[in-house]
């Protein structure tokens, strides 16, 4: 079962699809374009997963961890399906990140691998944008890198781990402008989902709702303002994002 938290005629819904439309919990069934997508889940911890594939690694000219490489992320660095992305003034490369994000479904504490899908609620895509210019390097991501509001879209759907027959083997793409730039696939991390939430478990309480964005695969390049990305992962969704510049107030928040 896929489903979606969108806003619609003043409300906030959850949604299931339907024959390429939604269909909100009170039964009405809308057009795509109908509505404005929320993140399927409200985020509580994010967890965030650097130099996760080899070939991101090589493609950084860096040596892969020997444990997983952890940095958090705060609640309002994501957004929706179909939104908007700031490309800040003056920097030189700003590039994209299709990720399978895992989200928890139960309070984890102590978790073995053998268990760790148990703790599972769902599937959805992340698109984990990232300003080199601002990095201090690549083993620790600083905030405004990777904490920058809206900065991490996040959805379309949230798809249920029961019928996702094994997310270890889930080929992943990016799309600008219509061109395939990123192309990976998630057997391919070094450290697979039951590593990673037995290794954050082991010394942390998971809750509901916290999310684990699992690392990208090489394949970067630079977006600039008025491009579109599409970030795909089979079986979990295609989600659509937009780069836009900043305003010329920077006190300005929409």
């Amino acid at each position: 079962m896929k489903t979606a938290r969108v806003a619609y005629a003043g409300g906030i819904h959850y949604a299931t699809e339907e024959n390429g439309c939604v269909r909100l919990t009170d039964g009405r069934v809308l057009g795509e374009d109908a509505i404005v997508w929320l993140p399927p889940v409200q985020p509580g911890t994010i967890f965030a997963l650097g130099l996760n594939y080899a070939d991101h690694a090589r493609e950084l000219a860096f040596k892969a961890p020997d444990e997983p490489l952890v940095f958090l992320k705060g609640p309002q660095s994501v957004c929706g399906h179909r939104g908007q992305t700031r490309r800040p003034r003056g920097v030189t490369y700003m590039h994209y990140e299709c990720e399978l994000a895992v989200v928890i479904g139960k309070t984890a504490r102590g978790v073995t691998k053998s268990e760790a899908y148990d703790y599972v609620a769902g599937y959805t895509v992340a698109n984990d944008y990232a300003i080199r210019d601002y990095l201090e390097n690549y083993y620790r991501p600083n905030f405004r890198v990777k904490s920058r509001d809206f900065a991490t879209p996040l959805g379309p759907w949230l798809v249920d781990a029961a019928d996702v027959a094994d997310p270890m083997n889930l080929r992943l793409r990016t799309l600008v402008n219509g061109r395939v730039t990123q192309e990976g696939n998630t057997r391919d991390m070094i450290f697979d989902i039951p590593a990673l939430i037995a290794y954050l478990s082991e010394f942390m309480t998971l809750s509901p709702g916290d999310i684990i964005l699992t690392g990208t695969p090489e394949g970067l390049a630079n977006v600039m303002v008025g491009d579109e990305v599409i970030a795909e992962i089979d079986g979990i969704g295609s989600l659509k994002n937009t780069i836009i510049g900043e305003p010329e107030d920077p006190t300005h928040v929409g």
